[in-house]
Parts: C-alpha cells; structure tokens; sequence
C-alpha cells in the first residue's frame, strides 16, 4: 500500500487496480474509474459480467461476503474453451461458470480481493496458507530485495512453509533472524521454517518470479 501511495504522489498519476485472466480477457473486475475505488482491490465486475466466490471443496457452495474461496466469472468475455483440450475445459467451464483458480474474498459493498492462486496454496497441518501473506511480510523487512514463498514436503504436517529470499547488496542474515521476524507479524501457522538464501530468483522474460521453477526444483530434491 505504502507503494501505492508513493507512485501516485510522485507521478500525479491515478493507480486502478483490476482483473482480467487469459481465459477471460481482457478485464473482467476493475475499480470504477469515476466511482468508489478501493486501493488493494481489483473492484467489481464490469458491466454484462458475474462473478462470485465458491467454496475450496466442492466448488458448488456460494461464500458470503468475507470469506475466502474460488473466484468464478460469467460474461461476454469468457473463453469457449481450450483448443482440442475437452477434459481441461471441462473442468474450468462448469456450468456457465468460468473457475479462475484464483482465491479471493468479496466485501460487503460487493468489491473483490485477490488472496492467491488455489495451485499455490500451502495446508500446514490442516491449516490454509496463502504464499501472497508470508511475502507481503517478508517484503517489510528493510534487508530483503526479493521474495518468494512455496510449500515444501513434510514428513508430519504434509507441507511446511519455505520462503527462498534474496538480500539486498551488501546485506546479511541468518535463516533464524528471518523466521524471528515473521514470527512478530504473522500467526504462527504461517510462518516459515525453512529460508533459502538465494543470489536471485527465476524469471520470466517480463520479470515475474517463477514459483513452478522453485517448486519443480523443491520437488526434485525430495526425491533423492
């Protein structure tokens, strides 16, 4: 949020956040540029398009205002389905709905929020952790330049929380001072028991950081 507010201070600019997906594109969510926007939103649905939050489980149950589950959409932009991929579409376009994948919550005034993607979901010991809170933390802490945080296998909770972090130059730290840290701004559940101290992360070509390479590398280790 502090991000937010320095660009628009700094370039006079207008931030307005939304949400659109390849499978619904271009935008299918978006803060009203002439209404109500709601910073750390990406708004409501646009105009023809529906949208709703359905439970983890069986994706059937709609969630009230509040609480987390999948973001679906319907509307004109919606896809009609994968190339020569019936099986995949079938299991993305279930009754109209389009099943984004995404977590997130709706507020009251009927805004949406994105939590994370349901892929990338950690379960702790039973418990839900959303890799998008841990890195929010750990992006606070004034030593880190980049973080990224997966589930690593764990032989009694399932998973375990593992944050792979790259220092700023000419910092240091230990795994302990890092766990310490998240251990005063996050419920215990979600903090990390593992740290990677890493030179840089993987990226794509436009600089997003690739959790799929760090968890395919994650999974390989496990193996031996």
């Amino acid at each position: 949020m502090e991000a937010f507010k320095k660009f628009e201070e700094l370039t006079a600019g207008k931030i307005s956040e939304g949400y659109g997906l390849t499978e619904a594109s271009p935008l299918a969510i978006a803060n009203p540029p002439f209404g109500r926007r709601k910073a750390g939103s990406i708004g409501i649905p646009r105009p023809a398009t529906d949208a709703k939050i359905v439970d983890l489980e069986t994706g059937e149950k709609i969630l009230p205002p509040g609480v987390e589950g999948e973001l679906c959409l319907r509307g004109p932009q919606v896809m009609k389905g994968y190339w020569n991929r019936p099986e995949e579409t079938a299991q993305t376009l279930r009754g109209g709905w389009l099943y984004t994948g995404d977590i997130a919550r709706m507020d009251e005034d009927g805004y949406f929020f994105l939590v994370g993607r349901k892929k990338d979901m950690i379960i702790c010991g039973g418990y839900n952790v959303y890799p998008r809170d841990v890195e929010e933390v750990l992006y606070q802490n004034p030593k880190i330049q980049e973080a990224c945080v997966l589930g690593a296998p764990d032989p009694y909770r399932g998973e375990t929380v593992k944050a792979f972090v790259v220092l700023k130059e000419g910092q240091e730290s230990r795994a302990e001072e890092i766990i310490e840290f998240c251990r005063q701004n996050l419920a215990r559940y979600k903090v990390p028991t593992l740290v990677e101290f890493r030179r840089e992360l993987p990226k794509s070509q436009v600089g997003k950081i690739l959790r799929k390479t760090l968890r395919e590398e994650e999974s390989q280790k496990s193996k031996k």
